[in-house]
């Protein structure tokens, strides 16, 4: 039997270790991926640190999954795969297709959702399989190493902003300019939207004008974000990807009157937000999930069409410890990569 190389934990919180797995066909319905590139999200502590029901170990982490198709199941042909497509898999990973989100078409908050590295080994791996329900198509031009972050850190901010009230000419804030925010910028740029990055320090103002930003705010300036944002006339939008909820609270008194806060930035303290804050200008908030499979090819095809890409450090399978940590620790300034070539 022929096999691939995988990195996995082996115990919560342990370390990522290589092992070998035997390879195997895919069942009715999925396909196998050669995977090319994997992306390291913040995510994915979830399931190495066993903190969400369900994980069983050795778990192999990975939701930012590029590759190509070498193997497809029975009936995979009939939704028109074939081997040798090139292929992204995200934190949408398949769906149960019976529950009532499903049913209702709202696939993305399916009760039973199959996330890679929780549902199914991910893509810190050689080789990955897949229902065909959770393949975006990558299209030509796009790296497989700025695929995968696209199929969960892009879909997110992407939609995040195109299902939001803010139209071309809009002013809108991207509060963080890491991994998630650094992308926010770029699309919402790209949308026509007048842009206003927020991010901690002086220092970060030449980042955010590379990535195109109109308008840059220091949260530590002495200046309150909220009123750096009424003076520039109030966000209609304020895409929130910093996983404080103190700095998310801060900016809902800059969203203009209907204002939206949109919440991706995850984390577990509450919100300090008042209802009086929200009822007098009509204001709301609202918890963003990350994007279907036709989300995700949706993102690819507009990073391909605007030229935006994810700021990446790749660094071989192998180390994905190495990666894994240094995203933790911070130090990644925004996507660390896993390669497998």
């Amino acid at each position: 039997m022929s096999t691939y190389r995988v990195a996995q934990a082996t115990a919560a919180g342990g370390p990522l270790e290589i092992a070998e797995r035997e390879v195997v066909e895919p069942g009715p319905g999925h396909v196998r991926i050669a995977v090319e590139a994997c992306g390291v999200c913040h995510s994915d502590a979830f399931f190495v640190d066993a903190a969400v029901p369900g994980v069983r170990f050795p778990v192999v982490p990975g939701h930012e999954i590029a590759g190509r198709i070498d193997a497809l199941g029975e009936g995979a042909r009939e939704f028109g795969w074939q081997e040798g497509d090139r292929v992204a898999v995200g934190w949408f990973g398949g769906s149960c297709r019976h529950c009532t989100p499903c049913r209702q078409g709202d696939f993305i908050v399916c009760e039973n959702l199959k996330v890679p590295g929780w549902a199914y080994d991910g893509g810190f791996a050689e080789r990955v399989i897949a229902p065909v329900d959770a393949l975006a198509r990558i299209p030509e031009g796009l790296a497989a190493s700025d695929a995968g972050p696209m199929a969960c850190a892009g879909v997110t901010v992407f939609n995040g902003l195109r299902r939001s009230p803010a139209r071309p000419g809009d002013l809108v804030a991207v509060l963080g300019i890491g991994g998630l925010g650094h992308l926010g910028v770029q699309y919402a740029v790209a949308m026509g939207l007048e842009t206003v990055a927020i991010a901690r320090g002086a220092d970060k103002a030449e980042i955010a004008k590379r990535l195109g930003a109109h308008h840059y705010v220091d949260s530590t300036a002495g200046t309150p974000v909220a009123e750096a944002l009424r003076s520039l006339g109030g966000a209609r939008v304020v895409l929130a990807t910093a996983g404080s909820s103190e700095a998310i609270a801060a900016t809902v008194d800059g969203l203009s009157h209907r204002g939206e806060l949109v919440v991706i930035g995850a984390t577990p303290e509450p919100l300090g937000i008042s209802p009086l804050q929200l009822i007098m200008a009509g204001k709301e908030i609202r918890g963003h999930p990350s994007g279907t499979a036709q989300d995700v090819q949706d993102t690819m095809a507009f990073s391909a069409l605007h030229g935006i890409r994810p700021m990446t450090e790749t660094v071989p399978l192998e180390r994905a410890d190495e990666a894994y940590r240094k995203m933790l620790s911070g130090a990644a300034r925004f996507r660390m990569v896993l390669t497998t070539t």
